[in-house]
């Protein structure tokens, strides 16, 4: 027998009516869609039935924790599609739906209304309309007396008016039953507080921050470095690893296999003798000085992220503690990690006591979240299973729902978009090495498109410990401030790695990797070297702050130039109403050129109008708008970039 043929009572029984083509939604509700606490969450939808009856539709959300919906009516715009729209105002999970019946009575009402029109009789029709208002249950009070008036004057009258009164519609509307009531899925939504969506990153080497040559920083020295950072307009401080080092198969300087006396050995292997991922490296000081550089950057309106990396070197005191937790080879030594890093050990997230190691992990980021920390970036992706990168956000994020998790992974394209689907509240991208005008058009295009502007938040740096792109190897300063323009506008989140403001370029050679790293050394530095490019940063910065629609990377629209060298774009804030236009030099010599602004528009007081003038936001000049465009001059060596605010 075939059991997928169903009987006449369990296919009348189905579902009236059809909700597809939902957006947002992220392979067909198996991922979050992310959005920003306070931020509108529209919801559009095809909604049918057969027939020509009266359909209503809502949108229901809630707190994935809570019991009770909340609702908002959807609005019909045409050819059966719908749309409607909430704003959660706290970060965590939530859900939506959406729900669609029959409206009885309106159906009633339109059919009745356009048959008195033909001057045919609708006594048999009041009737059965009157019939409809003895079943209304639940109304409020104004409504119930509305039904209540209504069915009196057609009692005593025996006229059809009273009941297709606009306001009886209204009241019946939610006064009567929903037998064909069809509510879709439940889909997943991820509500993120503002910091996920933008701010400029600083990351540096804790243990570089003394002042004196060859001495190891500490926490203290870290804590004297804030007022600088902040004054160059940083949100977040960015810390990699802090926990003790191990010395077995210590790394030497520049990637060295064997260290020498003194070596520090990297900091991403993780655990020694003094402690494991809990643990602070003994010479960067106490958890008292870690709680004081917390409090200090509060003061300086600053956040502190950690790197978090789920490996481990070979003296981690799990090794001893849990050996179930690692591979181990014939010879009894414990597996390494492959290629050059001999030096970090890889847990085994699969291994009988998985719930064990897993959950180690999760409370080590717990203990770092109850001394402060909001923010996580998460290093060495490959290491761990998806699974328990899905495992762990949802964790941690139900337990609180503020701390932002990024993704700071080079992985394949699809890898490093998975993970973001799992939940990452940012993600590196492939930034570093998009620097023609048209892979920059391409990838941040794709990144802004639907639907990974619904999953996808990047975080463009510019530089890391570990990345010196070629195109900054040369040091002239133009470029780093064209990389820099580009990564603070182009995305609302950017970041550097610390000795980019002094245009730090020297390489090893054939690679882009920093000569003389950071992570094998303890490298300190004046940080007012002559030459450094700390003003243009905070300019930058500043502009950013004011101006809204830098705080964001979905609405990006580029705009044509008649120059293949140069780029241009403009990026529109919904609210406040906000327009900015930035034009970047992609190479040295000085240009002119055209910029096209076609039909670009900005918001005037609710109102679509057409750009007509410019404001240069560094120097507050306006220029007017003539032809559709404007005629512009770059000058790289003194600024590769334009930023301007749109008049209308």
């Amino acid at each position: 027998m075939n059991k997928t043929i169903q009987t006449v009572e369990s296919a009348a029984a189905g579902s009236a009516f059809l909700i597809e083509d939902v957006y947002p939604l992220i392979d067909g509700g198996r991922f979050a869609v992310k959005r920003i606490a306070g931020e509108r969450v529209e919801v559009w939808a095809d909604i049918y039935r057969d027939g020509e009856a009266v359909i209503t539709a809502a949108l229901i959300w809630r707190a994935e924790q809570d019991r009770e919906w909340q609702s908002e009516p959807m609005i019909h715009h045409g050819n059966d599609r719908w749309s409607g729209a909430f704003t959660p105002v706290e970060p965590g999970r939530y859900v939506y739906a959406i729900e669609a019946w029959t409206d009885a009575f309106a159906t009633w009402s339109h059919a009745t209304a356009r048959k008195q029109r033909t001057g045919a009789d609708v006594s048999l029709d009041a009737i059965e309309g009157a019939a409809l208002l003895t079943k209304a249950h639940g109304a409020r009070q104004d409504a119930a007396a509305i039904i209540i008036k209504r069915c009196e004057d057609y009692l005593q009258t025996g006229d059809v008016t009273p009941l297709l009164a606009t306001e009886l519609d209204a009241a019946m509307a939610e006064s009567q039953s929903r037998p064909d009531l069809t509510r879709s899925p439940l889909f997943p939504l991820m509500i993120d507080r503002d910091r996920a969506r933008f701010g400029a990153w600083y990351q540096m080497m804790p243990r570089s921050q003394s002042e004196i040559p060859g001495q190891h920083g500490t926490l203290r020295d870290c804590i004297a470095r804030v007022p600088d950072i902040a004054a160059m307009g940083f949100d977040v401080l960015y810390f990699t690893p802090i926990h003790p080092i191990g010395r077995t198969h210590r790394k030497g300087r520049n990637d060295a296999p064997v260290a020498s006396e003194g070596d520090p050995g990297s900091p991403y292997a993780i655990g020694a003798a003094e402690g494991g991922h809990d643990a602070l490296h003994p010479e960067l000081g106490t958890v008292e000085d870690f709680r004081a550089l917390v409090a200090t950057c509060l003061e300086y309106g600053l956040e502190l992220a950690l790197d978090f990396a789920v490996q481990c070197s070979p003296d981690h005191p799990w090794l001893t503690q849990h050996p179930e937790w690692f591979k181990w080879r014939p010879d009894r030594s414990v597996r390494a990690a492959d290629g050059p890093y001999s030096d970090i050990v890889i847990p085994d997230f699969g291994s009988v006591d998985r719930a064990g190691l897993w959950n180690a992990f999760r409370d080590a980021m717990l203990f770092w979240i109850d001394h402060g920390v909001t923010i996580f970036a998460i290093d060495n992706h490959d290491t761990a299973p998806l699974p328990f990168w899905e495992w762990l956000i949802a964790d941690i994020r139900h337990r609180h729902p503020e701390v932002i998790l990024f993704s700071k992974t080079f992985a394949r394209p699809k890898l490093m978009k998975g993970l973001a689907k799992l939940g990452f509240a940012q993600s590196f991208s492939y930034f570093p090495w998009r620097t023609t005008k048209a892979e920059l058009e391409q990838h941040l295009g794709e990144l802004t498109a639907y639907p990974e502007r619904d999953f996808y938040r990047p975080n463009l740096f510019v530089n890391t410990a570990d990345l010196l792109p070629y195109h900054l190897q040369s040091g002239e300063p133009w470029v780093f401030k064209s990389r820099l323009a580009l990564a603070a506008t182009l995305s609302g989140n950017y970041g550097i790695f610390a000795g980019f403001e002094l245009l730090e370029h020297e390489a090893v050679p054939g690679r882009e990797e920093y000569l003389d790293s950071e992570k094998y050394q303890i490298k300190p530095r004046d940080w007012d070297k002559p030459g450094n490019i700390k003003p243009y940063i905070a300019a930058l910065n500043r502009i950013r702050n004011d101006n809204a629609a830098l705080q964001q990377t979905a609405s990006l629209r580029f705009l044509g130039v008649e120059d293949g060298e140069t780029i241009a774009f403009a990026k529109e804030a919904a609210d406040p109403a906000n327009t900015v236009v930035v034009v970047v030099a992609l190479s040295r010599h000085v240009r002119e050129f055209w910029l096209s602004f076609g039909d670009l528009t900005t918001d005037v007081g609710g109102e679509r109008r057409h750009v007509t003038a410019l404001e240069n936001l560094l120097t507050g000049e306006q220029s007017r708008i003539e032809w559709g465009g404007i005629r512009l001059r770059i000058d790289p060596d003194r600024d590769p970039a334009l930023l301007f605010r749109c008049l209308a």
